[in-house]
């Protein structure tokens, strides 16, 4: 379940991360059992025929041209790569903290609904328009498995990982701790 705190976004975190971070509970991953993406309903309608997807297209993207409220076009650059699309369809969304990542540090211990509102949570850093070749590059590892090829992402990437996990109270291994501790070393 959520903590009740103010919005976050992105550009707000940043000097608030470590202290997050250290308020995080560390904990071995939990189980897989029971998991599925079914159980994190994800791309919530919007609109006539619009989901969160296109929500995040438009807000992640520049010259957007639409079709009703479906993205049909624009320009997205992926932070984790630096690769540049102008097709949609050539981009994904990431849940920065993966679904099954989510299911093993506690949403395991949520509602569908409660899931369904982190896999949609456009009010946090969660969802990012990237690669597709970034997206499943990273499948569902935390920070001590997988980072952005884009280096000079790292702090944003740091940032926005603890803000959601802190948001959403899920909890994070030694080694997910410590890799975020790390990629913060340094970050303004």
């Amino acid at each position: 379940m959520p903590v009740d705190e103010p919005e976050a976004t992105p550009s707000s975190t940043g000097g608030n991360a470590v202290e997050m971070l250290g308020q995080l509970t560390v904990a071995s991953a939990g189980s897989m059992k029971g998991y599925s993406r079914a159980r994190f309903p994800h791309w919530r309608d919007t609109g006539t025929n619009c989901d969160v997807r296109d929500t995040v297209l438009k807000r992640d993207g520049e010259n957007i041209k639409l079709s009703g409220c479906n993205v049909v076009g624009g320009r997205w650059e992926s932070a984790y790569d630096g690769r540049t699309f102008t097709d949609p369809s050539d981009v994904d969304i990431d849940h920065v903290v993966p679904l099954a990542n989510a299911w093993r540090s506690g949403a395991d211990e949520w509602d569908d609904t409660d899931r369904g509102d982190f896999a949609n949570d456009t009010n946090r850093p969660q969802l990012i328009a990237v690669s597709a070749t970034s997206n499943r590059s990273k499948g569902d590892q935390d920070p001590s498995q997988w980072k952005p090829a884009n280096r000079s992402y790292w702090c944003q990437y740091a940032e926005d990982w603890v803000t959601v996990k802190h948001h959403w109270r899920l909890t994070v291994t030694s080694a997910e701790k410590t890799a975020l501790t790390d990629m913060l070393e340094g970050c303004a």
